[in-house]
């Protein structure tokens, strides 16, 4: 939650930090290259910038610290995966989920996006379209006067019903701020019965900063993940994708603070 215009420029300015790593690790990526050197360029760039990476050492208390810069995930593998969880380089038709979360000057900034190694696959493609496009629709609800169950209306009618294609059940987004996890948490799909989702009643509340995103498989919603081990993957083993914003909810609607991610190449070619 912001109270102040201090409070929004801190805001602001972590999340501008997410997209101008991104936009430095676009640039640096390239087939060959391993998660463990990606992961070190991403820790490298955030020092660069006065920063720190919000997820090294990240401890929820049910599962070990989180061992990476970032989130790094491949293919069937939707969200935390680890620098060392897969050590064989990139190659062509890989796609790369990488979710990265700053700290600076005591904000939080945490924003995803998904690349492609090489162009993409029709599926791949659709696939990289549906998470853009149920985002961008899905934000344009986030604001006074809805409840957050418009956000998932929104975005289970574009990925399920326009693509055809899985919005990953039991994750979602979250409120944050100057911590990573806030109240209210995000689901992405329309609870399936009463009390399921107790938060998606909850109003759109200027001042509230949420980081909203939509995780999407090909062939099912349901996963899987080790017994205390980070990376979760796509049960079926089909490949999936991951975007994510952050979002402020203003008296006049949401401002999307990493509004830039939009405008990066997500097509590798090197």
């Amino acid at each position: 939650m912001v109270r102040s215009e201090s409070d929004v420029e801190g805001a602001r300015a972590a999340a501008e930090l997410v997209v101008e790593t991104h936009r430095a690790l676009a640039r640096f990526l390239r087939d060959g290259l391993t998660l463990a050197e990606i992961d070190a360029f991403v820790g490298k760039t955030l020092e660069g910038f006065g920063a720190s990476s919000c997820f090294y050492r990240y401890n929820p208390g049910r599962m070990p610290p989180f061992p990476s810069q970032s989130c790094l995930s491949v293919n069937e593998c939707v969200v935390h995966g680890t620098a060392g969880y897969l050590t064989r380089p990139l190659r062509q038709g890989d796609l790369l989920k990488v979710d990265i979360g700053v700290k600076y000057r005591g904000w939080i900034g945490d924003a995803a996006w998904t690349y492609s190694f090489g162009q993409p696959s029709e599926v791949n493609r659709r696939l990289m379209e549906s998470g853009k496009e149920s985002l961008r629709q899905g934000v344009r609800q986030l604001r006074p006067g809805n409840t957050y169950m418009e956000w998932a209306r929104t975005v289970q009618r574009v990925v399920e019903d326009k693509y055809g294609f899985h919005l990953i059940r039991g994750l979602g987004g979250h409120g944050y701020g100057r911590a990573l996890h806030a109240s209210p948490w995000i689901s992405n799909v329309v609870p399936s019965y009463p009390g399921e989702w107790p938060d998606g009643n909850l109003p759109c509340e200027p001042g509230t900063l949420i980081a909203v995103e939509p995780m999407i498989a090909v062939g099912t919603g349901q996963t899987r993940q080790g017994r205390k081990q980070w990376p979760i993957f796509v049960a079926d083993g089909s490949m999936s994708v991951h975007y994510e914003h952050d979002v402020l909810i203003s008296e006049h609607g949401p401002v999307v603070l990493t509004a830039g991610l939009e405008e990066i190449e997500d097509v590798i070619t090197r």
